[in-house]
């Protein structure tokens, strides 16, 4: 016969069975059951007052903890985290605080445990662990429009079945969301009318950069585009992160996970409806939500618009005396002492300069952008610096007739 296992519940039972019958006394009890006699006072109390219930176990929780949250707080995390359900405790917190500074607000770590005790945080997905991308070091950003930042999110449907194209703008200082347009294709003209808006609005950038898809980037010479180009003689210099590394553009990607769960989560019924959900999203990216590379500011607080206003006309590119100025073909040739090579046919109609910088080595820019050099003894044009990958991944360019063909180092 096996031994029988007995719960604490059934011990304390057969205690009081025992204490009831009157043939013991509390200390001899105590000493059969292992107990002390206060312990055993305790429950006999316990039973006299309640019955069998009050033989089980008690929470151990203190009936009053000065350090606890109050429930007003606790509604007002709860009722912003249901206004926001993807904002955790570090957005929260700046918000609550800017909003009732009044009110001591508890630590990130009891918020996120506020959190979870009301179902409020949802498991992490299982799966296997990512590891970042370390990004290539990009030139500093140390004020507002020092660069700008822009992309195409990838497109996708609305609810009538139409493709909806969102390009995005934002100040790499700040963070702050200059525009989100949702638009019916991703052209160079239909891009270019939103930029405009936007140097009309915030002035011009000292820098744009972008990935090297269309139409950001071309074919050609430093992957200029016809949008690229209007940036030069805009005096904004095009600013590229490497082919296949989005990651050099990491805080861009970022606000797109962000825009893509919030707006587009269903999609919106129609494409107006959809622009609506991403100027709402703007306003509160820009004015409510705290970013914590600001500490937990907001990036309207931190960005002031450009002293550099768009001119009413694009302005002529000008070039020192010194320079042989010569003109690029529609086809995006240019001649050079008897030899024609191709540059780029977003250059096309477009004033290039030569200089002379070693003997028969001519530097040739378009305004202060540099394209790249022509060694003339051996009629080879070179790309310099990061266009040389850019250049090879673009693949080589058409030439006329007994031209020499664009080379790189």
């Amino acid at each position: 016969m096996p031994w029988r296992e007995m719960s604490p519940m059934e011990q304390r039972i057969e205690f009081i069975q025992d204490a009831e019958t009157g043939l013991f006394t509390m200390t001899e009890l105590a000493d059969a059951y292992g107990i002390s006699r206060r312990t055993a006072y305790k429950w006999v109390d316990r039973y006299d007052a309640d019955g069998f219930d009050g033989l089980r176990d008690r929470s151990r929780r203190p009936h009053h903890s000065p350090t606890a949250t109050d429930d007003a707080v606790i509604e007002r995390l709860i009722a912003l985290r249901t206004e926001h359900p993807r904002w955790g405790p570090k957005k929260l917190l700046p918000v609550l605080a800017r909003r009732h500074p009044e009110v001591t607000w508890p630590s990130c770590a009891t918020t996120s445990a506020i959190l979870k005790r009301q179902g409020l945080v949802s498991p992490p997905r299982s799966g296997r662990r990512r590891h970042a991308a370390v990004p290539t070091v990009r030139g500093p950003i140390t004020a507002p429009n020092d660069v700008w930042t822009t992309d195409f999110k990838g497109e996708f449907r609305t609810g009538d079945r139409a493709y909806c194209y969102p390009l995005t703008l934002r100040d790499g200082f700040s963070r702050f969301a200059l525009r989100c347009d949702a638009l019916a294709d991703c052209t160079s003209e239909a891009t270019r009318d939103r930029f405009s808006r936007a140097f009309a609005t915030y002035g011009l950038p000292r820098h744009i950069r972008s990935d090297n898809g269309s139409p950001f980037a071309g074919p050609g010479v430093a992957r200029l585009s016809r949008l690229s180009v209007w940036w030069i003689r805009l005096g904004i210099v095009p600013e590229r992160i490497a082919p296949g590394h989005p990651e050099q553009n990491g805080s861009h990607e970022q606000f797109h996970a962000v825009l893509k769960a919030e707006t587009t989560r269903p999609p919106a019924p129609h494409r107006r409806a959809q622009q609506r959900r991403f100027a709402r999203f703007c306003r509160e990216y820009n004015d409510e939500r705290p970013h914590e590379a600001l500490h937990d500011q907001t990036p309207a607080s931190c960005y002031t618009p450009s002293p550099r206003p768009l001119p009413a006309r694009v302005p002529p590119v000008n070039y020192p005396s010194h320079g042989d100025v010569r003109r690029v073909a529609h086809n995006g040739h240019v001649s050079w002492r008897g030899a024609v090579f191709f540059l780029s046919k977003a250059l096309s109609c477009e004033d290039v300069a030569f200089e002379e910088t070693d003997d028969g080595i001519w530097t040739v820019s378009f305004a202060t952008f540099l394209l790249g050099r022509y060694d003339e003894r051996h009629r080879a044009f070179h790309l310099v610096g990061s266009q040389i990958s850019a250049g090879r991944s673009a693949g080589s360019a058409g030439s006329a007739p007994d031209a020499p063909k664009t080379k790189t180092r």
